[in-house]
């Protein structure tokens, strides 16, 4: 991405100086790419996100958050045998804006999605039974790896993901995720794993809206309008 993360928390462009404070200050001092806004294809809703993948660079830039109770409830690294082997993720945040470059046409630009569009396209994800869809790295599948709960935040700072040091936008899309594969685990506790990252199928709003045709007449219309037009001819005679 263009904007990157310096070692003392600020950001910078490219290879420029480090005088950013946030991300979102830097991406608005250089913005100018296209901002695409994806929405879920109609006719292919069952593979709106078809499978959740465990990266180590997560599209959002927001980690996910692994835990097992002690004792005392907090959260804390356990010893394997008390883990419960769960993991707390966003997995899509509305409006915000992901860098993507199409190396074919050399484009740069981001994708957003809409409130809406986040929660039907986690709808879909529950609706069509993809839970236990999982990959790594985008790259090949696992098994073990399931969603057990989803949630959307309703509140920005009185959601149930604050428990887990989160505070995201109202609408944001949380998972929860068992994770029963020991290879998957370890990665997730040695740090390779950092976040989650959807797989799925969606496209250009403003393409979806330009494709639409105008709506054909139905056959009581178009009797009507015959009707009307008979009638007028027999008047004028």
């Amino acid at each position: 991405m263009p904007c990157k993360k310096c070692d003392d928390n600020k950001y910078r462009w490219g290879a420029g100086n480090c005088k950013y404070k946030t991300l979102q200050e830097c991406e608005a001092a250089h913005q100018t790419y296209d901002i695409v806004e994806l929405v879920i294809d109609d006719d292919n809703e069952a593979i709106a996100i078809d499978a959740i993948s465990l990266v180590t660079s997560p599209a959002i830039e927001t980690p996910f958050v692994y835990f097992n109770d002690d004792e005392k409830g907090k959260l804390t690294l356990a010893k394997i045998d008390e883990e419960k082997r769960m993991l707390i993720s966003p997995a899509l945040i509305p409006y915000k804006q992901i860098y993507r470059y199409n190396a074919e046409q050399d484009k740069h630009y981001y994708v957003h999605f809409t409130a809406d569009t986040v929660r039907k396209a986690a709808e879909a994800f529950i609706k069509h039974h993809n839970t236990n869809n999982a990959t790594v790295q985008h790259e090949y599948k696992v098994t073990g790896v399931s969603v057990i709960e989803t949630w959307i935040s309703e509140d920005s700072k009185t959601d149930k993901s604050n428990l887990y040091g989160y505070e995201l936008p109202k609408g944001t899309w949380f998972v929860s995720m068992r994770i029963d594969n020991d290879d998957v685990w370890q990665q997730i506790k040695s740090g390779e794993l950092r976040g989650v990252s959807i797989e799925g199928y969606f496209v250009n709003a403003a393409e979806k809206l330009a494709s639409v045709k105008p709506n054909e007449p139905t056959d009581e219309e178009i009797l009507l309008a015959l009707h009307e037009i008979l009638t007028e001819n027999k008047t004028n005679e």
